[in-house]
């Protein structure tokens, strides 16, 4: 099961000067992402070495940000006061976690400032939103060069995770061991108040850095 991103998610008046100030802290500029027309809501993304890569993303004044799953879920953490949304799982068939799930999938797209339409499957939002420990999965539908992944800006790399919630349910859910739910990514269980992706570490050039 290999990480595909993680997400940070702030209110609009914060979203660029959080943009900057995790960009700042990793070395490297994000670059804008786009509109989710389905989910009302846009992103700022900084790909990284390793195939993965940080998404900041916020709600738009725009209906479907109150309906979709990932608007919702945007929203609630804003509200909160912003910070880390969650993390996303990538596979490459989604078929197998819709009949696990009991229910099909969502496609989302968005269409980068280039043009170029990005579409995928994505299925767990309304998992996260109820056990925000959870995380979501993803099924690209583009090719691996068109991913947001691709053509890293940096070398820096997710080096681990940690998340306040219960390894038995997560590795269930994902279908992994508990002991090593991700491949290549160290995940580290801690003890919070609230259940969920409570911070990331990046190996960088300049030693690690904790978000």
């Amino acid at each position: 099961m290999r990480l595909d991103h993680v997400s940070y998610a702030v209110a609009r008046d914060s979203f660029v000067s959080t943009v900057q100030r995790i960009g700042s802290a990793l070395g490297a500029g994000f670059v804008d992402g786009g509109v989710h027309p389905r989910f009302g809501t846009r992103n700022f993304v900084l790909p990284l070495s390793g195939g993965t890569y940080v998404e900041v993303v916020t709600t738009l004044d725009h209906p479907a940000a109150d309906c979709a799953p990932f608007g919702q879920a945007v929203a609630r953490r804003a509200v909160e006061g912003g910070g880390w949304l969650g993390w996303v799982v990538s596979v490459d068939d989604i078929a197998p976690v819709e009949a696990r799930l009991g229910r099909t999938s969502t496609e989302g797209h968005r269409v980068r400032p280039d043009g170029f339409d990005l579409r995928w499957k994505q299925i767990g939002l309304l998992e996260l939103l109820e056990d925000p420990q959870l995380p979501y999965f993803l099924q690209w539908l583009v090719p691996s060069e068109e991913r947001p992944s691709a053509d890293p800006r940096t070398s820096t790399t997710i080096h681990g995770v940690s998340i306040a919630g219960d390894a038995a349910s997560i590795a269930e859910f994902l279908g992994e061991p508990a002991d090593h739910p991700l491949d290549q990514i160290d995940v580290t269980w801690v003890e919070d108040e609230e259940p969920g992706l409570v911070s990331v570490e990046f190996a960088t050039a300049h030693g690690p850095v904790t978000i």
